[in-house]
């Protein structure tokens, strides 16, 4: 019988990117996976062996983020270009791009919904826009230093955001106005997420720490060290 605890064994290998590999996300309906390297493509790779990958090209910089929507119709890139493109996976090389922000894009990710795009940028800032009409909504301008990572909550109505300032910044994307700051003194924090219930937050830290956090009390759930 095989355990839970198994270690993990290999079961396909895909080879296509020329430079590192920067970000990875399954489509949900688990046929497909796209990848974006610092090579500036974008990949979706078909999990059946037998058919073909596919290049996207279009980004003149290295991608740094990658998503499915949630129906599996569109994949949303971002890179260092300062742009975003939505591409449809089916098709090469189709893409609408927006024009962004004012330095790198590190990260960028649909609301549950699939209506909207929250992408997080070196210009410090967060914007969200809207995906079928491709325009852009608000900004948020409170962090002091490059963002990371955004992401909305599964509800979509609030947005959490990690910086180089040391900050995870949670927002009301209705109000706009950030709701509350939890600071990380170790160091940046990298990587940030909901909890699929959206009571709380994970965020992966410089300093090899993952931390939760209570969103409604602000109170710190657990603390994970990680050996260097």
């Amino acid at each position: 019988m095989t355990s839970a605890l198994d270690d993990p064994t290999l079961e396909r290998n895909f080879k296509g990117h020329r430079d590192a590999i920067t970000s990875v996300d399954f489509n949900s309906n688990m046929k497909q996976m796209a990848s974006g390297s610092m090579d500036s493509c974008l990949m979706i790779w078909n999990m059946k062996s037998q058919m073909r990958s596919y290049r996207f090209v279009g980004h003149k910089g290295a991608v740094m983020s990658v998503q499915f929507s949630p129906s599996g119709h569109l994949v949303a890139s971002a890179s260092r270009d300062k742009t975003v493109r939505l591409w449809v996976p089916c098709m090469k090389n189709e893409s609408t791009v927006f024009r962004a922000h004012t330095g790198t894009v590190r990260s960028v990710s649909f609301s549950s919904d699939g209506q909207s795009l929250v992408t997080a940028s070196d210009d410090k800032s967060v914007k969200v826009w809207t995906v079928h009409r491709q325009k852009f909504l608000f900004s948020l301008n409170q962090h002091i230093n490059w963002v990371r990572c955004a992401k909305f909550s599964p509800d979509g109505r609030l947005i959490v955001s990690a910086s180089d300032d040391k900050t995870i910044k949670l927002w009301d994307k209705t109000s706009r106005e950030c709701i509350h700051s939890f600071y990380e003194p170790g160091g940046h924090v990298t990587y940030v997420d909901f909890h699929p219930s959206g009571t709380c937050i994970a965020a992966a830290s410089a300093d090899n720490t993952v931390k939760v956090w209570d969103i409604r009390t602000h109170k710190l759930l657990q603390h994970y060290r990680t050996p260097i």
